[in-house]
């Protein structure tokens, strides 16, 4: 929730305040590289085992089993993630394959320790669905989220939290049940730290960001940004466009 729901609302307050690209929604805006694009969404996952794992503080089985859902809620997604793909354009497509990898990850990343593997999968598949939707409503208005954080980290982290209180086993985790296990409270418990996060994260970056604003422009001008920053701001081209080798 402190990171996942905090990004999601902290980056659509910015979107909101610092305003789109000037060629946002008049020029295709493709991905840069999709190998590269996949290959950071493998170290991620890679990553992310020590991230959630390593958050036991030990070599112990609450450590064994945030292993285990770690693996298995992103696999769900993806696959959940490539057929909605393929219903939606009728073709799976590797950048949103690492989209749902990302998504996956981070709804589970509350629930690893308090999940059984089984749950994992659950929770995975159905955490690809709001965050597919919010990635789709978002392409359709003005919000400038290049990295779609709002729909893989504030929606996904938000599923994933809200989902920890209903998957909860603690016959597994020794600290709490969730609905499913006999206590529907804890949705609820869950669901008031979510809007918190957002509420918090919300202002307080709306309120720093117009103080910062006072000091610093938050963008670029727009000969700045026509130009490209890596010249303006570093003196050269990271590609070369045309008749190099």
């Amino acid at each position: 929730t402190v990171v996942h729901v905090n990004a999601g609302a902290a980056a659509l307050v910015a979107a909101i305040v610092v305003g789109r690209r000037s060629d946002y929604g008049h020029a295709s805006i493709l991905p840069h590289n999709i190998p590269t694009v996949l290959l950071g969404a493998g170290l991620l996952w890679f990553g992310w085992f020590g991230f959630n794992a390593g958050s036991a503080l030990a070599a112990s089985p609450i450590a064994g089993l945030a292993f285990v859902t770690t693996m298995l809620a992103p696999a769900a997604t993806l696959v959940v993630w490539t057929f909605l793909d393929m219903m939606r354009s009728g073709k799976p497509t590797a950048v949103g394959a690492a989209t749902a990898i990302v998504v996956g990850l981070v709804a589970v990343t509350p629930a690893a320790g308090f999940i059984s593997p089984m749950s994992a999968i659950a929770l995975g598949a159905i955490a690809a669905v709001p965050s597919y939707l919010a990635l789709i409503i978002r392409v359709k208005t003005s919000l400038d989220d290049s990295l779609d954080v709002v729909a893989a980290h504030g929606v996904g982290g938000t599923v994933g939290a809200i989902l920890t209180g209903v998957f909860a086993d603690k016959a597994l985790n020794g600290v709490f049940d969730g609905a499913l296990h006999g206590n529907p409270g804890q949705v609820g418990i869950q669901a008031a730290a979510v809007l918190t996060a957002i509420v918090y994260s919300g202002v307080m970056s709306f309120i720093l960001l117009k103080v910062i604003s006072l000091f610093i422009p938050l963008r670029a001008t727009a000969a700045d940004e026509a130009t490209g920053l890596d010249v303006t701001m570093h003196g050269e081209e990271a590609y070369l466009h045309g008749g190099g080798e």
